[in-house]
């Protein structure tokens, strides 16, 4: 038996205005300054403020678009808006970009005394080095990639020859197919002291003795004492295993300044937040549409009603706009200010063990918004304050409980474990449960597998890999 009845369903639909604030709030400052820029370029109807000294008698004449007879009128608003200042833009202390990598390369091949067809091989070989300055790719697929993307035949004695000339380039090590060639060209060099040959020894036919720590094998086998084997490591840990850093890239093809979007400083022990207003222009409605809108509203004539709608159409978007970016700047500060209240203690020193457990709901809950509001807002921001610029994502963590049951932030288990890891007698590393035990000791409850899990974030080896003599 079939039955028929209504369901009622309420669903949300955002409004142009909502839609428009979600996609300013996920845009850090620099790219906020982008984005205002292409607005002013596509919408005729907005302009940048510049303000003079006859600026009262000469402000735009604020419309009340309620005054053009429309069957569907809109509400008026301003069209001056006062929405950022004009500040200078201060210096920061940002993240910029250095000189190429693969530009200072092609700089050194240029004094080499190379023909045209070998300066095209040796360009296509630098532009196929990676980012720490590695050669990784085989020369069969390297050859076969030359000829085909680019149209050079070469062969392998060729392709050998001409990266054997990049790898005398600096940085020194650059050009290498693998860590051990890396460090050999680096220490050829270096002055051929007893400690240097033993060391480029060590590099050459013991590799794999050195890198797994087999150390007892290695003095037996070279015939050297303890402390000739210690002399010569002690130039193996002075090289460079990632050349390509030296000259930097800094971000890779993605390499961009980071500007902080929120600046916090310490004043006379209270701790002041400041938004960054630089280069974010004043917006208003370009006074010459405003006044077609104003001429046409009374008038029959057919173009210039249609010449009207367009001009209220572009009037509504420059509207929803201006609005969207205020909700942006208040939603950020609040946000932020929130954070701050939050972590007060930690932003006060920056001691990572001030750091409190802290998660997006956290968050949430404490300013109103959703948390996918908060989620975008902490999304590629940054902040700059007295001990350093920090991503806004760095100050999120779950938490543990410490032996007295108060919860503690994950990383100030992990900054534990660390120190745990420096004071260690080098000689005896501490095995993964000696490391509980010694977490334990510092009144924090923590599993061995919970201790291999931060190790392997925090980058630190098992123990027979942190071995020294």
């Amino acid at each position: 038996m079939l039955k028929q009845g209504l369901e009622l369903k309420q669903t949300q639909k955002l409004s142009p205005l909502q839609i428009q604030t979600i996609k300013l709030i996920e845009l850090p400052t620099q790219e906020l300054e982008q984005r205002i820029r292409k607005e002013l370029e596509e919408n005729p109807v907005l302009e940048e403020n510049v303000p003079s000294e006859d600026d009262e008698d000469n402000a735009p004449r604020e419309v009340s678009l309620s005054e053009y007879k429309d069957d569907d009128p809109i509400p008026s608003y301003k069209l001056k808006v006062n929405n950022y200042g004009k500040d200078e833009r201060p210096v920061y202390n940002t993240f910029s970009v250095k000189e190429s990598f693969t530009q200072s390369l092609m700089d050194q091949l240029g004094f080499r005394n190379l023909t045209e067809h070998q300066h095209a091989v040796a360009a296509f070989i630098i532009g196929s080095l990676d980012d720490d300055g590695y050669l990784r790719r085989d020369m069969d697929s390297l050859i076969d990639d030359m000829a085909f993307r680019a149209g050079i035949e070469s062969d392998e004695k060729e392709v050998e020859e001409m990266l054997h000339v990049i790898q005398e380039f600096d940085p020194p090590g650059v050009g290498a197919r693998d860590l051990r060639e890396c460090l050999l060209l680096q220490i050829r060099n270096l002055k051929q002291t007893p400690d240097v040959k033993n060391a480029t020894r060590i590099l050459r036919d013991f590799f794999n003795d050195f890198t797994s720590k087999h150390f007892n094998r290695i003095i037996t086998r070279m015939g050297i004492s303890e402390t000739d084997l210690k002399a010569a490591i002690a130039k193996i840990v002075k090289l460079n295993p990632a050349p390509g850093g030296q000259i930097d890239d800094s971000y890779s093809e993605q390499a961009q300044q980071i500007i902080p979007d929120f600046v916090l400083t310490l004043e006379n022990g209270e701790l002041k937040l400041t938004m960054p207003r630089f280069s974010i222009p004043e917006l208003k409605v370009n006074r010459k549409y405003a006044d077609i809108l104003m001429d046409a509203a009374n008038s029959s004539e057919r173009e210039k009603k249609e010449a009207a709608a367009f001009v209220k159409k572009k009037l509504d978007s420059a509207k929803w706009f201006v609005e969207a970016i205020k909700q942006r700047h208040n939603t950020l500060q609040s946000t932020m200010q929130a954070i701050i209240d939050y972590q007060h203690d930690y932003f006060m020193d920056g001691d990572e063990s001030h750091l409190k457990p802290m998660v997006l709901k956290d968050i949430a809950e404490r300013t109103g918004f959703d948390i996918s509001t908060i989620s975008r807002v902490v999304n590629s921001k940054y902040i700059e304050t007295h001990f350093g610029i920090y991503s806004l994502k760095y100050f999120f963590s779950e938490g543990m409980e410490n032996a007295e049951g108060e919860e503690v932030s994950t990383r100030e288990l992990k900054k534990a474990l660390q120190e745990c890891v420096d004071a260690e007698d080098k000689r005896n590393p501490l095995t993964d449960d000696q490391l509980v035990a010694e977490m334990t000791r510092r009144g924090y409850k923590v599993a061995r597998r919970t201790i291999a899990k931060y190790r392997d974030q925090l980058n630190i080896p098992k123990a027979r890999m942190r071995k020294e003599l």
